[in-house]
């Protein structure tokens, strides 16, 4: 069932967004050549712990990461461990965390000096992905429509999207319905309402479309090793411009 928040519980949601956006920020800041993604990982404990919430992603179906870290042609689910950031990695964050009873849930991907043109517009690609998502998340429009300005931007672009995995619902818990796929014909799925929150995800792939998850059970890669980005925000759903939950003030 689609849950549709109230007034009260998207005030507690921006509060759990706004930490999330503030840990995120912090922790993007701090990729760099010579930092391992388990130093990553470290920060983001010690300011989640500091500001009173905790990792939505610890222990989460036995995730044993405090935040995700995807390297290069890593998508989504990257576990933080003695990995080494080099220069020219393009390294994407995701950021959980669960709040007074809510879950803030982003992503951004941070390139490390990198010269590759292409790359370059991948990144790039992936923001206006979630921006163009974003602008379709209004009361009176398709849940689709989402979906299909994902898709748009990214084959546009001359990029593909992740079809295997896929944005969510978000609140209470961490994934609630309805699941938001990256893809897909406009103006079809549920009607979008005042007071639902989702977290919309594009991740966008330099080569197909298809990817494979790694021995450890969690990390996922694209199968033809090209390089992907992932971008991240939980948004309200009203009459007009949606509300991003997981901004910076």
């Amino acid at each position: 069932m689609i849950i549709v928040k109230t007034a009260e519980e998207l005030d507690a949601m921006r509060a759990s967004g706004r930490l999330a956006a503030d840990v995120l920020a912090s922790v993007a800041r701090s990729v760099r050549p010579g930092v391992t993604t388990h130093e990553l990982d470290e920060l983001a404990e010690r300011l989640i712990r500091a500001s009173g919430a905790k990792s939505a992603f610890l222990g989460y179906r036995g995730y044993p990461g405090h935040i995700c870290v995807s390297v290069n042609e890593e998508v989504v689910h990257g576990i933080p461990g003695p990995r080494v950031i080099q220069l020219g990695d393009i390294v994407s964050i995701d950021v959980g965390v669960e709040y007074h009873g809510f879950v803030g849930d982003t992503a951004t991907t941070v390139m490390v000096g990198v010269a590759d043109p292409d790359v370059m517009r991948l990144v790039a690609t992936g923001q206006q992905a979630l921006i163009a998502a974003i602008e379709k998340a209004r009361a009176g429009q398709r849940l689709s429509d989402v979906s299909h300005a994902i898709e748009q931007t990214a084959v546009t672009a001359g990029f593909a999207v992740v079809r295997d995995f896929v944005g969510h619902g978000v609140g209470r818990r961490l994934h609630e319905d309805p699941q938001i796929p990256n893809f897909g014909p406009p103006g079809h799925g549920p009607k979008l309402r005042p007071g639902m929150t989702l977290a919309i995800e594009p991740m966008l792939n330099q080569g197909g479309s298809e990817v494979e998850v790694l021995g450890d059970g969690w990390t996922v890669v694209t199968r033809d090793r090209k390089p992907s980005v992932h971008f991240e925000h939980s948004i309200a759903v009203r009459d007009g411009a949606a509300v991003v939950l997981t901004c910076v003030e």
